[in-house]
Formats: C-alpha cells, sequence, structure tokens
C-alpha cells in the first residue's frame, strides 16, 4: 500500500523555493492497550473528574485549564486566550544554517518525516540532496505546525531528504547533571574491550535483525485467551433507570415462557390461574403505584 502524504510544504533557503509532499517516517504501535473492567461483570469502567474542595464531579464543560504559578495558586486561560498564544502554522520550513551532520547530537533527535519532492521540485529536490550529501551538511531552519513552533534538520538519505524535528536545548538535560565518577582503565583491559568489539562489529545496521519480544508474547497470550473464549462483552450502559409495569413484565415474561414450552396449548387445556394472596397482590402492585408517581 503506497504511504500518503500528510501535508504540503515548502522548503526554502536564500532565493531558492522547493515545494515537497511531507510524509510521517515512523508508525508509533504504542504497544497494546488494556483497559480497566469491573471484575464482577467484566464491564468497561470509565474515569470520572471530580473538585477537590466541593468533592462533586465536573463535566468537560465546566473546567478550564490553569497554570499552577505557586503551591494550589492557578491563573486560568480560556480556550479564545490559549488560542491567541498559538504559532501561527505555516506552509514552509525555512532554512537558517547549514551545519556537519556530527555537530547534530542525536539526543536532539524528536519526530522525523521523509520528504518527496511536489509537482514542479524534482529539479531543486534532488540539487539540495546532492549538494548536502556530498558536503556532509544538513540544513537547520523553523517550521510551524499545529500551534507550535518547531526546530527542523533536513538531512540527505541515500535516496532522498528527511526532515527532523529537532528538541529545544531546554528540552535536553545536559549529562553533567549526572554524576560519573573518575575512573582509570589499565591500557590491558582497553584493549580486550577493543578485541570484543571488534569481533562483534558490523558494516551496517539493519533493525530488522530486532524484534518487540514482550509485544510478541503479549499478542500471543491475547490470541490465546480469544480462542479459548475467554472472552467478555462490554454492554452499553441505557440512557437511565426505566420506568416498567411490573407486572405486565412479569405476565410477558410468563407468556412467552409457555409458548416456547408448548405451542399447542389452548385456553381449555390450561389450568386456572393460581389465586394469589391478596397481601402478595398489594406488595406486587406497589412499584407499579411508586413508578406512576414519578412519572408525571
Amino acid at each position: 500500500m503506497a504511504a500518503r502524504s500528510i501535508a504540503s510544504l515548502t522548503v526554502s533557503f536564500g532565493l531558492v523555493a522547493i515545494p515537497v509532499k511531507l510524509y510521517s517516517a515512523t508508525e508509533s504501535k504504542g504497544g497494546i492497550a488494556f483497559n480497566f473492567l469491573h471484575k464482577a461483570c467484566g464491564s468497561r469502567v470509565k474515569q470520572q473528574y471530580f473538585c477537590a474542595r466541593e468533592n462533586i464531579p465536573i463535566s468537560r464543560e465546566d473546567m478550564v485549564k490553569g497554570y499552577e504559578f505557586a503551591k494550589d495558586q492557578y491563573v486560568m486561560f480560556t480556550p479564545e486566550e490559549l488560542k491567541a498564544l498559538e504559532e501561527t502554522g505555516t506552509h514552509s520550513a525555512d532554512i537558517t544554517e547549514f551545519v556537519p551532520i556530527s555537530a547534530i547530537d542525536p539526543v536532539y533527535f524528536d519526530k522525523a518525516y521523509y520528504l518527496a519532492p511536489d509537482k514542479g521540485g524534482a529539479k531543486p529536490y534532488a540539487l539540495l540532496a546532492k549538494a548536502l550529501r556530498e558536503s556532509g551538511r544538513c540544513a537547520i531552519g523553523h517550521w510551524a505546525a499545529r500551534g507550535k513552533s518547531y526546530i527542523v534538520m533536513i538531512r540527505p538519505v541515500e535516496d532522498g531528504l528527511v526532515m527532523q524535528q529537532l528538541l529545544y536545548d531546554s528540552e535536553v538535560r545536559a549529562i553533567s547533571e549526572i554524576d560519573i565518577p573518575k575512573t582509570d582503565v589499565k591500557p590491558a583491559e582497553l584493549k580486550l574491550a577493543q578485541q570484543l568489539i571488534d569481533a562483534q562489529s558490523s558494516s551496517t545496521f539493519d533493525p530488522s535483525q530486532y524484534k518487540d519480544d514482550v509485544a510478541e508474547r503479549v499478542e500471543a497470550a491475547v490470541q490465546q485467551k480469544v480462542e479459548g473464549q475467554e472472552i467478555t462483552m462490554a454492554e452499553e450502559p441505557e440512557g437511565g433507570a426505566q420506568i416498567i409495569d411490573l407486572m405486565e413484565a412479569l405476565r410477558a415474561s410468563l407468556e412467552k415462557k409457555g409458548a416456547v414450552k408448548g405451542k399447542a396449548a389452548t385456553k381449555a387445556t390450561r389450568k386456572p390461574a393460581k389465586q394469589v394472596p391478596a397481601l402478595e397482590v398489594e406488595e406486587a402492585e406497589a412499584p407499579k403505584r411508586k413508578g406512576a408517581k414519578r412519572a408525571k
């Protein structure tokens, strides 16, 4: 199945503009998701928000976003105010500089996209890709989408270009924050370590050689349970409690049960109805009278 582009944009540097199509380079499976169920009946449970002060349930219509600027102190923002703070989306990735690819630490790498030339962009696309490839450099620029502004790196790959979102400096922790003790390494130990590295070295990286064993085990366990019919059906909750005529429901149930046992029964062959004591009738009719009152 051919990949589908998710957006169109223009890569620009100097006076050169390259129309391109954007494709997601990765596919996040997110693992196998499990839902919380009521252990007694197997029905799905739902989350509900409560006000911490009043201890009452709150609907989404009564919720606003707030920022905690001090302990238990918030400033509130309306959806309109938050919308006004968003970055205006652009249909261009504006290149600001070119740097050696080796100068970008992979720790800054975020989401990746494939770029393909759009109509009229094949020649400048090929030119940029070849120039970057032969110079050993990548392009750094800005791109705005989904209300946010991103740093992007456009780097050459074997058959085209990849646009890699980069994290901001404030989003990456410095390794100096971690306590790593200084330790001397003996020459003999270093030599053995290098020999081990040489023995396990490969000229290329083949990601297909690595499998998510945990995901495969979970998928297999789920399939075994499905085949073993350990299945619970989540029924849709009814809109609200229904007021029914209890006596009519009982009569209908008895008539349905009698029809299943034998449709050939006639009034002549049926036994007279059993007389129910007056007290039992009153108790049975009580829900009916109570329900009628609630219906008013």
